[in-house]
């Protein structure tokens, strides 16, 4: 495992006051003393308590987790990043587990949530859409992560400033996970030990508005990831649409012969620019297979 002084336990927080402190101090007893917390302009004391328990604080100067991840990585010098909520969520224990793989050449660690996850922890509507989410994932990305959504991470810092992560909200660790596959960064998936949110302490996830824009994030970075899967479905969608177009034209005109020739042009146009999509989707794919490989090329003679 890294040495302790070489890790940097970074924990966005927003009105986490209840928790926060005793997640601290889970860390400085497993040895970590540097640990950042990045706050979300909370209103009921978290950055005094944070302090309090030792840690090195930050306030967030924008609004959302993954801006708060992108602003506290810009403050770390360290050479490995263990990533957390500080909720209480995840367990302090679980560190070693977590930290492991980065000793055997891999420079992103998940933890996946789903081999340990206590009852009660996870409300059913978020994990069926975790399960949903998990499989869109593997799916659109080609790769299998089990759990991409965990917010337990572990990696190098060096890997982290190669990802380019835009989201602000909770779409961060699903960036984190398209990022790992773009530029073939060995990751691997670790079990730990997800315990259910104290009751005293208010989750900051809204599973439909997130859920949503986790999707939708999901969808969007397979436009240059997996370019194929991204021209293709619009392209397959458009041509649909113009296939039962046609059908409904051809069955007008042999039932009732009545003609519908705008709906009909309309038809062709959509067919034609569903299959120009799908085209333009396979040329794409072809680039982003020969760019991964010459990238592969360089980092192997680096």
């Amino acid at each position: 495992m890294p040495d302790r002084e070489d890790v940097c336990v970074l924990i966005p927080t927003l009105n986490e006051a209840e928790t926060i402190g005793e997640v601290i101090d889970g860390f400085r007893e497993q040895g970590f003393s540097n640990v950042l917390v990045v706050d979300g302009n909370s209103d009921d004391g978290t950055r005094d308590v944070a302090t309090e328990h030792g840690a090195r604080v930050i306030e967030q100067s924008g609004v959302g987790k993954g801006q708060a991840v992108r602003e506290g990585l810009e403050h770390i010098e360290a050479e490995y990043v263990l990533m957390l909520d500080g909720d209480g969520t995840y367990k302090p224990a679980d560190a070693e587990t977590m930290l492991e793989p980065l000793d055997d050449g891999y420079q992103h660690v998940i933890g996946n949530r789903f081999a340990g996850m206590n009852d009660g922890s996870m409300p059913r509507l978020n994990h069926f859409g975790n399960r949903v989410i998990n499989r869109a994932f593997s799916i659109i990305h080609r790769s299998d992560f089990k759990d991409i959504l965990s917010g337990y991470r572990a990696f190098t810092r060096k890997s982290a400033e190669r990802s380019y992560l835009t989201s602000d909200g909770f779409g961060v660790e699903t960036e984190l996970a398209v990022e790992c596959v773009k530029h073939s960064v060995p990751t691997a998936v670790v079990p730990i030990q997800y315990e259910e949110r104290p009751d005293d302490s208010e989750t900051n996830l809204h599973p439909l508005w997130d859920g949503g824009d986790i999707i939708m994030t999901l969808y969007q970075l397979a436009k240059t990831n997996n370019p194929l899967f991204y021209f293709g479905s619009m392209g397959m969608l458009s041509g649909l649409i113009g296939v039962i177009l046609g059908i409904y034209v051809a069955v007008e005109w042999v039932t009732r012969h009545i003609s519908h020739e705008v709906i009909a042009v309309v038809a062709g146009i959509s067919i034609i620019f569903g299959l120009q999509l799908l085209m333009f989707g396979v040329l794409s794919d072809m680039i982003v297979t020969l760019h991964r490989e010459q990238m592969r090329r360089i980092d192997e003679r680096r």
